[in-house]
């Protein structure tokens, strides 16, 4: 077990592993490193309180039951498109399948399974510092009755976010409200997911799209999605949600049960898996978002397998979470996106219509061959992603602007104008 001591005890030995943040990133870690069952683990997460996040979603496709199965909230078969004309495209990704994960629901399945391992346990603490020390890595924190605690271990591993983005050549936030509703009426199909829709204003810069995941035939996750330069303030998005759900999707009458919001960073900029020769960043302070998507969780998966293989095998412990090819790819469409010399709704249209959609998902995990993502390229505008892509080595990293990290998600009332059931 990693050591642990009071403000003036002597530490322990350092041994196994201390993960800092029991998010996504950090339970999964917990929970890979618990299989192999030779490395003792350490958690430590925030007291309840204003440090602590409210519930989440996490989205992600996969074939057939994975390791949280238990925790998947739904899934679908079915992806849909809408284009800006309002032409819908409805797309198999057989075998995969998109999945809705919450996390309060992953992270009870995951504190379970820790409970019952001998090898591991969850220490509810406000960690302050994660430094490198003789022989492995040290977390100092706070428990919840205001005693300073020190925590050692071989390797720590930090899921905090970044307090700020690292530099870059282009930077651009995914940002979202959502909006869990129940309609009056049934208005949804529960086998499709809409993942991005058109039908809404564009904005001046970037490009916005409805994204709509069905619980039920009349409950369902409505959320309104840009990615711009910076987030709105929140009456902007519940003004953009009222039309979608009002004009575009034509729901009637509904009740908004809760809300989330957030921001995701979409960028260039390098981030460091290592912060010391004993401690590491993972989750999206080490990279694993998926610039162009935003998307994290299955990334996050396969990053902490390959991290309990390489403990147990006695190699470098975190691996790149993206290949250099996908991300090269990345910077090439976030530049063009930003430069205006693609039009975001008909470029994602029009890859959707182009290429077959467990192709496309494959691609979008980097888990496609030089071969097929060059007859991907070929589906893209490419005059201007060559001039993109030549102009890239030129341009410089700059400081990244602030970003409200960690993403905010609140429960919300029925806004005005929305028509309670």
């Amino acid at each position: 077990m990693s050591g642990l001591r009071g403000a003036h005890g002597s530490p322990a030995k350092p041994e196994g592993v201390v993960i800092v943040g029991g998010g996504a990133a950090g339970l999964s870690l917990a929970h890979w490193l618990t299989k192999t069952g030779r490395t003792p683990v350490t958690v430590v997460e925030p007291p309840d309180g204003p440090l602590r996040p409210a519930e989440r979603t996490w989205c992600y496709w996969d074939e057939g039951p994975g390791a949280f199965e238990e925790a998947v909230l739904a899934s679908w078969p079915l992806l849909r498109i809408h284009g800006r004309d309002g032409g819908a495209l409805t797309a198999d990704p057989a075998p995969l399948r998109y999945r809705m994960v919450r996390s309060t629901a992953f992270e009870t399945l995951v504190h379970a399974r820790l409970a019952h391992h001998p090898g591991a346990r969850v220490v509810r603490a406000t960690a302050h510092t994660v430094r490198d020390v003789p022989g492995g890595a040290e977390v100092r924190c706070t428990a919840p009755d205001g005693r300073e605690l020190t925590l050692r271990g071989r390797y720590a591993f930090d899921s905090r976010p970044p307090r700020r983005l690292p530099p870059a050549r282009t930077t651009l936030l995914q940002h979202f409200r959502g909006w869990f509703v129940r309609t009056a009426a049934p208005r949804f199909d529960p086998d499709v997911a809409d993942l991005m829709d058109f039908r809404v204003p564009q904005p001046r810069h970037g490009l916005a799209f409805g994204y709509v995941l069905p619980l039920a035939p009349d409950r369902a996750l409505v959320e309104y999605t840009e990615f711009s330069r910076a987030p709105l303030g929140t009456a902007a998005y519940e003004a953009a949600l009222g039309h979608y759900t009002r004009e575009v999707l034509g729901l009637g009458a509904l009740r908004v049960e809760t809300a989330e919001q957030g921001v995701i960073p979409m960028t260039d900029g390098h981030f460091p898996r290592r912060a010391g020769a004993s401690v590491f960043r993972i989750g999206t302070a080490g990279g694993a978002t998926r610039p162009a998507t935003g998307y994290t969780f299955a990334t996050v998966q396969r990053q902490s397998r390959a991290v309990a293989r390489a403990l147990a095998e006695g190699r470098d412990p975190v691996p790149r979470p993206h290949g250099r090819r996908a991300l090269a790819m990345d910077a090439v469409l976030l530049r063009a996106l930003d430069a205006g010399r693609v039009d975001g709704p008909d470029f994602f249209t029009g890859l959707f219509r182009g290429v077959p959609a467990e192709r496309l998902l494959r691609f979008l995990d980097g888990a496609t061959s030089p071969r097929e993502e060059f007859g991907i390229g070929l589906r893209t505008p490419i005059g201007p992603m060559l001039r993109t892509a030549a102009e890239l080595p030129f341009l410089p990293r700059r400081a990244a602007p602030d970003v409200p990290f960690p993403p905010r998600r609140t429960a919300v009332r029925p806004p005005s104008g929305e028509k309670p059931l």
